[in-house]
């Protein structure tokens, strides 16, 4: 059984109940053998020793709202007409990328094309292609003239858009059972409309409970999971009124919408992907969109709404988690860890809560909290190797200079530099 011995760590558990110490770590196969403080002795016996002189060693992080498929295009038809061959390449590419940056998990949030997040997932699990754990999600599912319905009159190919359109319960239960067929983790319904369709905003909200109801139930026979694209307050309702599990965005609420998320948050998780919102209001107008026109098309109010929100969210004990929305042209893939900058700066976390978010909550999206998201003696060896303290600079952790490896089951997927190890040196 191959062995490895880190030592000389400082180890960032992911608890923020726990404070960081130096020591060792000792993984055994694909699991974490021994947990050492400084003093103790950890006996690596044949082990590859890491001597990391002070760098921290941390669980790998999750990214909870993951969308492979988008391909760093500006728009959804462009994202949604990449041929089907190049696209699996595309994700196949992209899936190594996330790993190599430090997401040992993530949770597909909806994919471009029926197949592809399953693809994906079952080339990672059975070893053809290198990638983080990963729960494979349908395409989006939605009503005509809602967010992700781009089909065109003089175009009806229900190909050519990018969500899939349901137009009744009984539609709703055809295109689930079919997604369910293909084998996902998840049924991803689009609730509420979105800034970047001006003729369905963020505040409207689209499905009907029939239909919610409809697709729940199928996701419920085949135990899995329900997520929604949900930014209004009537759909983060409507969402949780009909059991779904997994809230991405949820910008808009109201008092009744907050004291429902905090009953529910035992249960329930919200991954708002507020990097999008930032970067349609001052980081796109080489794509066509100033700030002007992001104001007008209401991404000021909605970021405005998002902040209070998630921190209105965030006191009441909500799991919120980061990522999200990343793979457009400007939410380019790999750089999801700036979400945790975020909520630093305008959430209210802590850089020891935002670490949490992408750890112990993590591993808890992932249906694994037993398992993964932590530091801990028999928990799986899912862990980076850190140059520096993301406690103290949590923007290292979007810096691949500062990622000096990563080990996902007990394998470095990015290996350390043995010759560089030797100059690592511990600082913020």
């Amino acid at each position: 059984m191959e062995s490895t011995l880190f030592t000389n760590v400082r180890i960032l558990e992911g608890n923020t109940n726990a404070s960081p110490f130096l020591g060792s770590v000792l993984v055994e196969g694909n699991r974490i053998k021994r947990v050492s403080r400084s003093g103790g002795s950890v006996s690596g016996g044949a082990a590859t020793v890491i001597d990391a002189a002070g760098a921290t060693l941390m669980p790998g992080m999750c990214e909870a709202h993951t969308h492979f498929s988008w391909n760093d295009a500006a728009t959804l038809s462009a994202i949604q007409t990449m041929p089907l061959e190049e696209h699996v390449l595309w994700c196949a590419k992209v899936a190594k990328r996330y790993l190599e940056a430090g997401f040992t998990s993530c949770v597909g949030a909806a994919c471009a094309k029926p197949r592809l997040d399953v693809v994906i997932r079952n080339a990672i699990n059975s070893g053809q292609i290198p990638g983080p754990r990963y729960l494979a999600a349908s395409q989006e599912i939605t009503v005509p003239g809602g967010l992700g319905d781009e089909t065109l009159p003089h175009l009806p190919f229900p190909e050519f858009s990018f969500g899939v359109n349901v137009n009744s319960a009984d539609e709703m239960r055809k295109a689930v059972r079919m997604f369910l067929k293909y084998g996902v983790d998840s049924i991803k319904l689009n609730l509420s409309g979105d800034n970047f369709t001006p003729d369905s905003p963020a505040e409207t909200t689209w499905m009907s409970d029939a239909e919610v109801a409809a697709a729940m139930d199928e996701v419920r026979v085949r135990g899995k999971r329900g997520t929604a694209h949900a930014r209004s307050a009537a759909s983060v309702k409507q969402a949780l009124r009909h059991g779904i599990d997994v809230i991405y965005h949820a910008s808009f609420t109201d008092e009744e919408t907050l004291d429902m998320l905090e009953a529910a948050k035992s249960r329930v998780f919200v991954a708002p992907g507020i990097a999008i919102l930032y970067a349609m209001l001052h980081e796109a107008e080489a794509y066509g969109i100033t700030h002007e026109k992001a104001v007008a098309m209401g991404y000021q109010i909605e970021w405005d709404a998002a902040v209070e929100s998630l921190r209105a969210m965030h006191k009441r004990g909500v799991r919120i988690l980061f990522g999200g929305d990343y793979g457009f042209a400007f939410t380019p893939h790999c750089q999801n860890a700036r979400d945790l900058e975020f909520f630093v700066k305008y959430l209210g976390f802590t850089p020891a809560e935002a670490i949490r978010c992408a750890t112990v909550y993590g591993g808890e999206i992932m249906m694994r909290g037993h398992e993964l998201g932590q530091v801990k003696e028999g928990y799986l060896a899912d862990l980076l190797l850190v140059d520096g303290d993301p406690l103290a600079n949590i923007s290292i952790l979007r810096d691949p200079k500062r990622i000096l490896a990563v080990m996902k089951d007990g394998v470095f997927a990015k290996s350390p530099d043995m010759e560089a190890e030797r100059e690592m040196r511990w600082a913020a």
